[in-house]
């Protein structure tokens, strides 16, 4: 006989620590590892409820005193370029696509520590040697592509400009991280990619695309509230972005739930079981 039960991992919360940001704050998380046996299904559950992927583990905001950190996607079928956005993708019409299995290259870790260099100097990842970048690459158990951008060259050759880590979930992609060439920032490669991720997702048809966190208020952030038809995720619900909604996250006091509470509200996957 077969039963099905709600899968039961074990959720834990990390210290608090300088908020990346914004200024004068502090961020914890709220976090469970992934297992080959239910990563698949449980990226899927939580990746709607605003969970993102790091690696084996997911993790989401559970700040007691903020709330600025709020997960969004991008509805596929709603979405409108705007006339900037259609000039990106002109711009870089020539660029070649290939996505291909999660697997580590000594070119795409030469072109990722161009970009922290040069973009992220201060960041955590600032010091990640080639074992950690492959491990960042390959380490997970759902599944997930290397999506590819490369420059035709003279000789009909090509060099990689663009990357992007990116997971496949049962209703959507979701961007894990995306580095480029800082050389080429004029050519806007991080919005580019976001809209070919946006085709990607029409040709699998798929409903979503999963961007992230956005924070109202940081630089960083901002160019993710110029894509149309972008939903939020607030206390696990999605809902349409709204201009009005910019200040929500920055106006929010944090979670006024526990991290009991918190757990107890997700909505798991079930898992089948056998008993004889």
């Amino acid at each position: 006989m077969k039963h099905t039960l709600p899968l039961a991992p074990q959720f834990y919360v990390t210290a608090p620590q300088p908020c990346p940001y914004l200024d004068d704050r502090v961020e914890r998380k709220l976090f469970t590892g992934l297992q080959d046996a239910n990563g698949q299904e449980l990226n899927d559950a939580l990746s709607k409820q605003g969970f993102r992927r790091s690696q084996n583990v997911l993790y989401r905001p559970a700040c007691a005193d903020c709330s600025a950190c709020i997960s969004v996607r991008i509805k596929v079928s709603d979405f409108k370029p705007t006339k900037s956005q259609k000039r990106t993708l002109r711009r870089n019409a020539h660029m070649s696509r290939d996505a291909h299995t999660a697997w580590a290259t000594d070119e795409q870790y030469d072109l990722f520590k161009t970009y922290l260099t040069s973009r992220h100097r201060d960041g955590g990842m600032t010091d990640m040697d080639v074992f950690e970048f492959g491990a960042m690459i390959e380490e997970t158990p759902v599944r997930t592509r290397v999506v590819e951008y490369h420059e035709p060259m003279e000789n009909d050759t090509s060099e990689l400009k663009f990357a992007c880590l990116t997971d496949i979930l049962d209703d959507g992609l979701s961007m894990v991280y995306s580095f480029f060439d800082p050389d080429l920032s004029d050519r806007s490669p991080g919005k580019y990619m976001i809209l070919d991720h946006i085709e990607i997702a029409r040709e699998m048809e798929l409903d979503y695309l999963y961007l992230g966190y956005w924070v109202a208020g940081s630089p960083k952030m901002d160019y993710k509230a110029q894509f149309s038809a972008l939903q939020l995720c607030i206390n696990s619900e999605w809902q349409d972005f709204e201009p009005e909604t910019m200040s929500t996250g920055i106006a929010g006091s944090g979670n006024d739930k526990t991290i009991l509470e918190q757990v107890s509200n997700l909505s798991l996957p079930n898992r089948t079981i056998s008993q004889s």
